[in-house]
């Protein structure tokens, strides 16, 4: 029997839907496992961080005072989601809890994927003929506009050259786009993997279709404004997976409202979106509910990468997705 203790703070069907069988019999071959019971958010004991450790987070987890994650025994934080910021604060990190996460590298691709299906609905009218078939049941009307444009045909930007932004990059080339530029002050013209890098007032100038993949820091906040929206041509295409804070809503409403932009938006400024949003209704502008990483192989992975970094721990071997304190302000 391992001596090694784990606390998962996740309510029990987002366990399952997180971690496999398998998965949870790897995790069980690792450490002695206790699971939290409960229909509701997942609390920590009091004693977690003299009891145990490691703990496992998720979505599910009740948010808690830093201080209970501050104790003799605790070492590792393994959150299964995605942003690890709203469980756990940079102080977190500056008093000795090594964290990790498995929900960065497992989303990448499925946000990744979302955002390329968003620019293709709208480059091929796909909202409109089915709106119109669902709505009216008429063939001809649900014709119009007959003809769409080329994804390859079109010059595509990426703000932000993060995980999602890398996938996305590829995902576009695979699709046959020959010309994929980005904007990422922090990127390694080495290792943009052929992407072009320019600067952001250049990438909106010369750009058709835009992808933003962009974190929420305190550079990012509006990095892209009404200025950077007005270079974008008639026609153009903004979809956004990331975080709303980058982009400046209220302009980009401006924009799509007046019909001259199109965009795709899986996340906004207040979530859940209300009723009386502007952005809703609009025939240029398709709405998702925040789903961009939900598929079930990005949450099976995200349950597979966090046992994975248990079994480092266990080892002493490095972690291959730590949360550093250098890190930690550039993450989404």
């Amino acid at each position: 029997m391992t001596d090694l203790k784990v606390y998962v703070a996740i309510r029990p069907d987002e366990f399952d839907r997180l971690y496999t069988p398998e998965a949870q019999q790897r995790l069980r071959s690792l450490a002695q496992i206790d699971v939290a019971a409960g229909d509701g958010r997942a609390v920590l004991p009091d004693d977690v961080a003299s009891g145990y450790d490691a703990i496992l987070t998720s979505w599910s987890t009740a948010p808690f005072l830093p201080g209970v994650v501050r104790g003799p025994r605790l070492r590792l934080a393994a959150h299964t989601a995605g942003s690890v910021r709203g469980l756990f604060p940079r102080t977190t990190l500056e008093n000795g809890l090594r964290l990790t996460q498995g929900g960065a590298a497992a989303m990448a691709p499925a946000v990744a994927e979302l955002a390329i299906t968003l620019v293709l609905a709208l480059l091929r009218n796909l909202h409109r003929h089915d709106r119109e078939l669902w709505t009216n049941r008429d063939w001809a009307a649900a014709r119009e506009p007959e003809l769409g444009r080329s994804f390859a045909a079109r010059r595509v930007g990426v703000v932000g050259l993060s995980r999602v932004g890398r996938h996305f990059a590829s995902m576009a080339r695979g699709l046959g786009v020959a010309t994929v530029a980005a904007f990422d002050p922090y990127a390694d013209p080495a290792s943009a993997d052929g992407v072009e890098l320019v600067g952001l007032d250049e990438l909106f100038a010369t750009c058709d279709v835009i992808s933003v993949h962009a974190p929420s820091t305190d550079e990012t906040r509006h990095l892209v404004g009404a200025r950077q929206l007005a270079a974008l041509p008639d026609g153009a295409v903004v979809v956004n997976t990331a975080r709303s804070w980058s982009v400046d809503q209220d302009a980009l409403l401006r924009e799509v409202a007046s019909g001259r932009l199109l965009a795709g938006l899986d996340v906004f400024d207040e979530e859940p979106l209300t009723a009386d949003s502007g952005f809703l209704g609009l025939p240029n502008v398709i709405v998702t509910p925040h789903v961009a990483g939900g598929t079930v192989e990005a949450r099976h992975q995200q349950g597979d990468i966090v046992v994975d970094e248990l079994g480092r721990f266990a080892a002493g071997a490095p972690l291959q997705h730590e949360v550093t304190v250098d890190a930690y302000d550039r993450l989404a």
